[in-house]
């Protein structure tokens, strides 16, 4: 006989206390098997798809796409072969009106006890008065067929079903009263179709004032009432879509859109104010003459070795800060607050920050100060990609120890970027530009950039700090330091 079992959700990452369910990749009554991907989640990291741990049939979905789940909350639940099926408790024999225990299931966060609280109250046993319901009831409630379904046999999972008086579940203290005064389950007169609508469109019936007769909300409310709420976007380019406010709630005037900070971007902003008010930051600067670095890219990209990667100039400033770091190691450090000790790592996890539409992610190169040019190369144009498609792991963004931050991809001159916790160093790569510049003497046109340095001064002082940039500086206007110093 089979059995059911329900599947928590798991710790996707180090640490994570919660997730957002993104998207279901099964649906009830689907067949699954061991390690078949069936849900999509968000942590604070990256997005990750989880698996399966059995073989058999998905029985209920217990949690809803756009919800946040913390980490060891049910989420689905199976039907699996095995010895007996365990199901849950059946509520007490009382009599249990099947239109209201829909409703009730319906209000009630999926997998929560509430529900069966709510039908639990319900209960004729209570001594409260019992009435049939009425033709009103029928034609207003959507849960009507529910209770048709009830009387065929077809229950809700895991409630018992027993003919008898139904009794009326006493209204709660401070609900809204219904309009028209009349004692319905709806605080506002609204048919199905458009309370379908209303839903649809994420618009409460109790915030539209009713045109209809009798006090009814009508279709053209509903739209009336979407279209004088729609978000006034500012938009440069009429055809942008606006993504970042897919998940916010249109204020009443339509002038502002709250949306919730979750996953990388509420990790984001921990972190950066735990490090802005935790490391002292200081930031050096450098202008540097990357003509001869401009060439070595040119050159690299008609070599045949580096056909299959792409080459930039990123590549080039990886590669020296690098070797900088080699030449001065205590700058690969971090700060242990809880034992007051300086953690000088004696490995090099480059990071590379990321921007994507889910916010900044700062994926890192493993082990980077041990791979070719070649294969340092081909690490970046993977985790830039995973980045940009949301598929970057916790594995992927835990353990940097120094990172690059390429704002001159977006035309900016330099910044003083702020550290990643638990490092000591962050570089800013600035927009590659055509200059005047003195060389040898005369005044040419030259490819500039500038380079900026952020570290913090419990770990670096400022000669160190100079020092490393300083050493970048040089592989990046003469990239024959290269050579020499690795």
């Amino acid at each position: 006989m089979p059995k059911f079992e329900t599947f928590n959700l798991p710790d996707a990452g180090e640490g994570l206390t919660e997730a957002d369910i993104i998207t279901w990749l099964v649906k009830a009554g689907d067949t699954v098997e061991v390690n078949q991907a069936i849900v999509e989640i968000e942590t604070a990291k990256s997005l990750v798809e989880l698996p399966s741990p059995y073989d058999g049939t998905i029985a209920e979905i217990l949690v809803s796409e756009g919800e946040t789940v913390e980490v060891g909350a049910p989420i689905v639940r199976f039907e699996v072969e095995g010895e007996e099926a365990v199901a849950p408790e059946v509520a007490p024999a009382e009599a249990v009106p099947a239109a209201e225990a829909s409703a009730s299931v319906q209000s009630a966060p999926s997998g929560s006890a509430s529900g069966r609280e709510d039908l639990a109250d319900t209960s004729a046993a209570d001594g409260s008065e019992t009435s049939e319901p009425t033709g009103a009831d029928e034609a207003e409630s959507p849960a009507a067929p529910a209770a048709e379904e009830s009387v065929s046999g077809a229950v809700l999972v895991g409630y018992g079903v027993k003919a008898g008086n139904a009794a009326r579940r006493e209204r709660r203290p401070g609900s809204l009263e219904p309009i028209g005064g009349e004692d319905d389950d709806f605080p506002v007169h609204a048919k199905p179709p458009v309370r379908k609508l209303a839903a649809d469109l994420g618009i409460d019936l109790t915030t539209i004032t009713p045109s209809g007769p009798g006090g009814i909300v009508t279709r053209d409310d509903v739209e009336q009432h979407a279209k004088s709420t729609a978000a006034k976007v500012l938009a440069t380019y009429p055809t942008d879509d606006q993504p970042w406010l897919e998940a916010g709630t249109v204020a009443p005037d339509g002038r502002s859109t709250r949306v919730p900070v979750k996953s990388v971007r509420k990790r984001t902003a921990e972190a950066m104010v735990a490090s802005a008010f935790t490391a002292p930051h200081v930031t050096v600067f450098q202008t540097v003459d990357v003509t001869e670095t401009m060439d070595l890219v040119a050159n690299l990209k008609t070599d045949r070795e580096f056909a299959d990667v792409r080459v930039t100039p990123l590549l080039i400033v990886a590669k020296a800060l690098l070797l900088a770091t080699r030449r001065h190691p205590e700058i690969n450090a971090s700060w242990d607050e809880a034992t007051q000790e300086i953690v000088y790592k004696h490995y090099v996890n480059l990071g590379i920050a990321v921007s994507t539409p889910r916010g900044l992610v700062v994926p890192n190169i493993k082990d980077a100060h041990r791979l070719p040019l070649h294969a340092l190369a081909t690490r970046i144009q993977e985790l830039t990609a995973e980045g940009r498609a949301g598929r970057t792991t916790p594995a992927a963004m835990s353990d940097g120890t120094i990172t690059i931050t390429n704002v001159g991809a977006l035309g900016i001159d330099t910044g003083t970027p702020i550290l990643n916790p638990g490092e000591a160093a962050i570089l800013a790569f600035g927009a590659i530009r055509q200059q005047p510049w003195v060389h040898e003497g005369e005044i040419q046109i030259r490819w500039v950039t500038q380079l900026a340095l952020s570290f913090d001064h419990r770990l670096v002082d400022g000669e160190l700090g100079s020092r490393v940039l300083a050493d970048t500086a040089r592989v990046m206007n003469d990239p024959a330091h290269g050579l020499v110093w690795g």
